[in-house]
């Protein structure tokens, strides 16, 4: 006998989800429908994770041996033609930080144990339809966490000696297996570097170690103070895509102004995964040409923050304000 999670006691209705889309060999993440106009997005997501945006945008559980879930999601045709979509699991892992997607219906052993009902749709003009997501872990399955991806693909035909092109949307699954609960989901934020690319704009590289049972999406931000003159610069946002599994180390990046003084720097970083966050800091300086300086430790943010009167450096110049003396306390837990 095994447990059946169903929809109807322990779900809620969730806003449009950030897919996947490739078109041909590409892949990348996307937020609305792929230029041909078909779209997803994850309808279900569990009453206790919902405060979790993750699980909001993804397939994101733990389960025992045994256990089944099941997932809404909805495919939409933003077309002005009639589209058959092809609806299915194929494979997914992390790999260089990044959360990669492998070619084609290739397989791996999360989705062989994931279905879709219907595996193909039929949808008119600007319509859109449902299709579940079953997930059956096997009973001797082992511990640990596996990724998926469930795609909606349509093709095009080419005439004959033409090229057929591909295009899919997708919605990731992240699937924790084992006894017991959850495994905890943490982090540290070890180093921080700077960085000044060919074309002089500067790039702060954040080094994160992934201490916990779960994979990572990192978001976040970095703030400068104390600078030249008492500037201070920010937030600047993290880049998306840095995808870390458990006990992986790996780099999140963020982009700043090209305004930016090489300093030095008060920097100040927050970074968060589901609903853990994490606050580091360090005193940085920008090399004054191309090239990477060296790391720096940076030290946990748990104590309050004075921001002091100054030089606030915007994106697009400096500006003068005066600046409210003031104190925040960081928050580092979840």
């Amino acid at each position: 006998m095994f447990r059946h999670l169903t929809s109807l006691a322990l779900l809620v209705a969730v806003a449009l989800a950030p897919a996947i889309s490739t078109s041909q060999a590409s892949a990348q993440a996307a937020g609305r429908p792929s230029p041909d106009g078909i779209g997803i997005r994850l309808v279900d997501v569990p009453i206790v994770t919902r405060a979790d945006p993750r699980a909001r945008r993804y397939i994101v559980d733990h389960l025992k041996p045994g256990m089944v879930i099941d997932r809404r999601i909805e495919v939409s045709n933003t077309t002005d033609d009639r589209l058959r979509v092809a609806v299915y699991p194929a494979a997914a892992s992390i790999s260089n930080g990044k959360f990669t997607f492998a070619d084609g219906h290739i397989s791996n052993e999360l989705s062989t144990w994931t279905s879709v009902a219907p595996r193909e749709l039929t949808l008119a003009p600007h319509s859109s339809s449902m299709a579940t997501v079953a997930v059956t872990v096997p009973d001797k399955a082992s511990a640990g966490e596996r990724y998926a991806v469930v795609w909606a693909e349509v093709t095009t035909i080419a005439p004959p000696g033409g090229v057929n092109e591909v295009n899919r949307v997708g919605v990731r699954i992240y699937l924790s297996v084992g006894p017991g609960g959850a495994p905890p989901t943490d982090f540290t934020i070890d180093t921080l570097t700077t960085q000044r690319t060919a074309d002089g704009k500067p790039m702060v590289l954040a080094q994160v170690h992934n201490t916990g049972g779960r994979a990572l999406d990192l978001t976040g931000d970095l703030r400068l103070s104390e600078g030249p003159g008492g500037m201070s610069a920010g937030p600047f946002d993290v880049q998306l895509g840095t995808t870390l599994p458990p006990g992986g180390i790996g780099t999140a990046t963020v982009p700043l102004s090209d305004q930016v003084p090489d300093g030095p720097w008060k920097a100040r970083i927050r970074l968060q995964s589901g609903l853990v966050k994490r606050v580091a800091q360090a005193t940085i300086r920008f090399p004054s040409s191309a090239g990477l300086a060296a790391a720096v430790p940076t030290e946990a943010d748990l104590l309050p923050v004075a921001i002091t009167a100054g030089l606030v450096l915007t994106a697009t110049g400096l500006t003068v304000a005066l600046l409210r003396r003031g104190r925040r306390v960081a928050q580092a837990g979840p």
